[in-house]
């Protein structure tokens, strides 16, 4: 049997630590091909974004489109999209695929900014998801990108109810609070449900890259949504614990080298 795919859209990241390269070897670690496509080409290290410059957006639609024509596509994940143009062209190759596969799970990792606040759109990067987020089976913002999508909401209740006016299923995620815990809220509709895990010392690059594709992994090779949400957590929070470092600041998930946790 053909392995399933998961047609992948993301930033390329030079460190090695986010983006694309996150994606590929979080969605391999459950057993799925990652097909990636480039959305933006970034100068960043471990830490910092330097500048962001999106791949035109004719390049991406053909390439989903010469991988569409030949493959079956299980679910696809979207990170960084660099612009609107960019975004738009994704929106219109997954209403394609849901022609024939009007079941085909999207993941939406919103990233809005790096961790230290760096733009990664040419855009304002909230419009330029504008075209997704009704697409999107689920979405994964962290704190700051729920608030920023919501307008300023802070209260994950909130937050919540108005990301479920566009999609199904939110998971905002607790990395960015305070405390020992770290907790992640995940909403559908009439339904929350809450995960508490210890916080870790230090800070982390691709977490979120890394959380999303795994949830996009398990979707495509059958797991339920709140399967899929549950696993990755516990899956991801062991890369970090896990964890490497490349140079001061900011530590890689060690997402290589880790069997897939049952």
């Amino acid at each position: 049997m053909n392995r399933a795919c998961v047609l992948v859209f993301a930033g390329l990241d030079p460190s090695g630590g986010a983006g694309i390269q996150a994606d590929i070897t979080a969605i391999g670690a459950f057993g799925a091909h990652a097909l990636p496509i480039v959305t933006t080409l970034t100068v960043q290290d471990n830490d910092r974004v330097y500048a962001v410059h999106p791949v035109d957006a004719d390049i991406i639609r053909r390439q989903a489109e010469a991988l569409m024509a030949k493959l079956r596509i299980s679910a696809v994940k979207v990170g960084i999209v660099g612009s609107r143009e960019n975004a738009q062209a994704i929106a219109d190759q997954v209403r394609a695929l849901r022609v024939k596969n009007p079941g085909l799970p999207l993941v939406l990792d919103p990233v809005l900014a790096s961790g230290h606040g760096d733009r990664l759109s040419r855009d304002n990067a909230v419009a330029a998801l504008e075209p997704l987020r009704s697409l999107a089976t689920v979405i994964t913002p962290n704190i700051p990108e729920a608030a920023a999508l919501c307008g300023g909401a802070v209260n994950p209740q909130q937050q919540g109810a108005m990301l479920l006016k566009d999609c199904p299923n939110v998971l905002i995620k607790g990395g960015h609070g305070e405390g020992e815990i770290v907790i992640n809220h995940w909403f559908k509709q009439g339904v929350e449900r809450c995960w508490s895990l210890p916080r870790l010392p230090g800070s982390f690059h691709g977490t979120g890259c890394t959380l999303a594709s795994a949830i996009a992994a398990l979707l495509a090779t059958g797991s339920s949504m709140e399967q899929a949400i549950a696993r990755a957590q516990v899956w991801c929070h062991s890369t970090l614990e896990q964890s490497y470092a490349i140079a001061d600041g900011q530590r890689i998930p060690h997402r290589c080298a880790l069997e897939e946790i049952a």
